[in-house]
């Protein structure tokens, strides 16, 4: 599917306010309601809006720190890749996992409430996830920008 200029618009203010009705949204691109919502409905159909959520202030619930960890496994093999992703997916504070191609295998983005948070998660879950073999960690000491907005 092919989008036009005004999808791209309604992606854009669906990604900064995903509550907005359908009549603002309408409004805003010039549409009338039903065909702004039959464009929405088909942008969801085509997967160019993948699901709809809400951004909790990390620090109001007691999540204020941010750790970026690199992780390499032992063997690089398909099941042992598997086994790791099939494993970090049950880890809570772990709101980001990337493959990588690098000197390690996987940049993981960990939330955390202290430091002596952060060291449990570090010695009790994240050595112990199946065949890892280093972790090296950097805490962030302020967040510079933090978006989920795409460019469209």
């Amino acid at each position: 599917m092919d989008i036009d200029a005004r999808d791209r618009m309604i992606l854009r203010l669906l990604q900064q306010d995903g509550r907005i009705s359908n009549a603002d949204l309408a409004e805003k691109v010039n549409l009338s309601a039903s065909a702004c919502l039959r464009r929405v409905r088909l942008l969801e159909e085509a997967g160019f809006i993948d699901r709809y959520a809400m951004l909790l202030n990390p620090k109001r619930i007691g999540k204020p720190g941010n750790a970026f960890v690199n992780i390499s496994i032992a063997r690089q093999t398909r099941q042992a890749l598997e086994d790791f992703e099939r494993e970090i997916q049950s880890v809570p504070e772990v709101v980001e996992c990337y493959l990588l191609a690098g000197q390690s295998d996987y940049l993981v983005h960990v939330v955390y409430s202290n430091t002596s948070d952060y060291e449990r998660i570090h010695s009790e879950v994240l050595t112990q996830l199946p065949g890892v073999e280093r972790v090296q960690t950097v805490i962030t000491l302020r967040e510079v920008k933090r978006t989920t907005e795409l460019p469209v």
